[in-house]
């Protein structure tokens, strides 16, 4: 899906509604820049949440270890496919996009008792 551009006005809001259904996702944060080149800052960390605050101008992206700051952001665009957000792309007053790709834990079966090594 195209990403599409949020409207500064909708950014707060937003980012309270996703927060509430990210609960067990997975966060990669990608940083690009023309200085920097491309860095991964986080990856596939358990995501707690995002928060935008007018009042300081910042997007906050928590992730288990990690607060993940923007100052002054620009520009976000969201690919929310069919309702469920897949990845953030923001871009702060220097340029930099900060990409956020999100994605579900990988669930593995609970290991049998043989494979754990317990006999009877």
């Amino acid at each position: 899906m195209i990403p599409r551009k949020l409207d500064k006005t909708e950014w707060r809001a937003y980012c309270d509604l996703v927060s509430r259904g990210l609960a067990g996702k997975r966060a990669e944060i990608e940083i690009v820049s023309l200085d920097l080149g491309n860095q991964v800052e986080a990856k596939w960390l358990p995501l707690l949440g995002i928060v935008y605050d007018p009042k300081n101008d910042i997007i906050e992206v928590a992730l288990e270890g990690l607060d993940h700051m923007i100052r002054k952001p620009r520009e976000v665009y969201v690919d929310d496919d069919q309702g469920e957000l897949a990845s953030l792309e923001i871009i702060d007053s220097d340029g930099v996009r900060q990409i956020i790709n999100l994605r579900d834990p990988l669930m593995l079966p609970p290991p049998s008792a043989a494979a754990s090594g317990q006999r009877r």
